[in-house]
């Protein structure tokens, strides 16, 4: 087997490799990723904090109004209680009954809204709590099928390792410290095949000569890109 022959088979090897460990690492990113669990949990404790907010509102407004009732019952009960005979007094009750009326209304207004608020952050919450409830749900079995695509991945990244052991066994330490330093200098490839007369990594077309020289036993660089050629 030529080195660049070998190097090929390597380099498609670690190609393999280094996709899944991308795809390895989408999914722990993934499970490790609960930014949308989180904004679900945070949308639910801030509706509850708004529900709880306008449940208290609701029951200030409800006392309020009470207690106007009450002074207005007793104020309406001394107007017409046959005990007040000064006219000056009576006049003064009678203003002091229209007055509580008027903010009695005003009052029981402010309840009906607050009572109509609590409804809405009841709805609120109501449909955070679901959309929290849906998302569990969804992560839960999404969770599922990414553990079960991880171990069917790693299953196949320890085969290719074991391929990877073979192949670097039959290649030259020169040839091999080469690849590796093209590796990195090339973001990951550092061998192309030829194709259609022209590197496939760059596309630089090759002359008959350097189509030759990439068939040849001997490594051979394309001229434009750098990476080690690989002819058929």
């Amino acid at each position: 087997m030529s080195a660049a022959l070998g190097l090929y088979r390597l380099q498609q090897v670690d190609s393999q490799m280094d996709k899944i460990r991308a795809q390895l690492d989408a999914i722990r990113e993934t499970l490790e990723n609960d930014v949308e669990l989180r904004a679900a949990v945070d949308a639910v404790a801030s509706s509850e904090s708004a529900h709880k907010s306008a449940s208290s509102l609701v029951k200030e407004s409800e006392a309020e109004a009470e207690r106007q009732r009450i002074k207005l019952e007793q104020t309406e009960a001394s107007l017409y209680s046959g005990q007040v005979k000064n006219p000056k007094e009576l006049q003064d009750l009678q203003m002091d009954v229209a007055s509580l009326k008027k903010h009695l209304a005003t009052l029981e207004e402010r309840q009906l809204e607050a009572m109509v608020g609590a409804e809405e952050t009841e709805k609120t919450l109501n449909d955070a709590k679901d959309k929290l409830e849906r998302v569990r749900s969804n992560l839960k079995d999404q969770n599922v099928d990414l553990t079960n695509e991880s171990t069917v991945l790693n299953k196949d990244l320890e085969r290719l390792e074991s391929e990877r052991k073979a192949v670097v066994g039959e290649l030259a330490e020169s040839a091999l410290g080469l690849y590796e330093k093209l590796r990195q200098q090339k973001r990951g490839i550092a061998v192309a095949a030829v194709m259609d007369k022209s590197c496939s990594a760059c596309g630089t077309t090759l002359t008959q000569s350097q189509h030759q020289s990439a068939r040849s036993a001997e490594l051979f660089n394309c001229p434009t890109c750098g990476r080690i050629v690989y002819a058929s």
